[in-house]
């Protein structure tokens, strides 16, 4: 059976057409993207150089003393020095190389200047010190000569110089050695030695005294016994027998005359006399 399509069906037809047409007319007058910009060519700048490196430090001496500063001729004195950032280091006058740090003993004949040099990549430092030498003070001139003293001499001086001229003190009617005696007869011993030494010729004599109180012939005994007594206390400290010779005077010959105990004590003595 034919169909028959009547007006409103091609109208239809139209519109569907019409509009498919006029899709594909948007469609073909939409706009295409522009192609993205070529890249722009851009300089890359290098990295800017390091920066040098520091200069080297300079040398430098921290200190440079010499102690003490001024000495006789003859005496020493002593260097010292500090130095820092130094390769090399030295000090003049036959010192020579040395250590950045260190000390010298010196000994120059007369005033000398040193000067320390401290060398480095960066540089040089130098400082000096003066060590001021003098001449030694003059001796003094020799004593005067002194005259040779015979034996005799020698003896006089020292039991002058002796408390009561070394004579051993004993008390009334005693012919015992007391403290004081010992004492006397030690220090006479010691002189005698030295007086025997330098001359073995030289002898003593022991005197025995008494104060004037008992009889002549009383006073005789007691004296002997009294030189007796120092005698053999002496030799008992080396000195020989030969050499001390024994007297009594008895009261005979008194050093002091006064009738009084002060008196009579200096009269009860053992005394020495010289024997030649």
């Amino acid at each position: 059976m034919r169909m028959n399509y009547g007006t409103p069906y091609r109208t239809v037809g139209a519109v569907v057409f019409t509009t498919i047409l006029l899709v594909g007319v948007q469609a073909c007058k939409k706009k295409v993207p522009p192609p993205p910009p070529a890249p722009v060519a851009r300089t890359v700048e290098a990295p800017p150089p390091p920066p040098p490196p520091p200069p080297a430090p300079a040398a430098r001496i921290n200190s440079f003393t010499v102690e003490p500063r001024s000495v006789q001729r003859g005496q020493t004195a002593t260097l010292a020095w500090q130095a820092a950032n130094a390769t090399d280091v030295a000090i003049d006058n036959a010192v020579g190389a040395v250590e950045a740090n260190g000390v010298r003993t010196v000994n120059p004949a007369s005033t000398t200047t040193y000067t320390l040099t401290a060398r480095g990549p960066g540089g040089t430092d130098t400082r000096s010190v003066t060590l001021e030498v003098t001449n030694p003070p003059a001796p003094p001139p020799p004593p005067p000569p002194v005259p040779t003293l015979s034996t005799s001499e020698q003896f006089d001086r020292i039991f002058g110089a002796f408390s009561n001229g070394g004579d051993a003190m004993f008390d009334y009617d005693k012919s015992d050695i007391r403290a004081d005696a010992r004492q006397a007869l030690t220090a006479d011993a010691d002189a005698l030695k030295q007086l025997f030494a330098s001359d073995p010729s030289f002898s003593v004599v022991l005197e025995g005294h008494c104060d004037e109180r008992g009889s002549a012939e009383y006073n005789l005994g007691l004296g002997d016994r009294r030189a007796t007594a120092a005698k053999e206390f002496l030799m008992g400290l080396g000195i020989p027998d030969a050499k001390v010779r024994t007297i009594s005077y008895g009261k005979d010959r008194p050093i002091c005359t006064d009738t009084n105990e002060a008196c009579y004590q200096r009269n009860r003595r053992a005394h020495l006399a010289k024997g030649n």
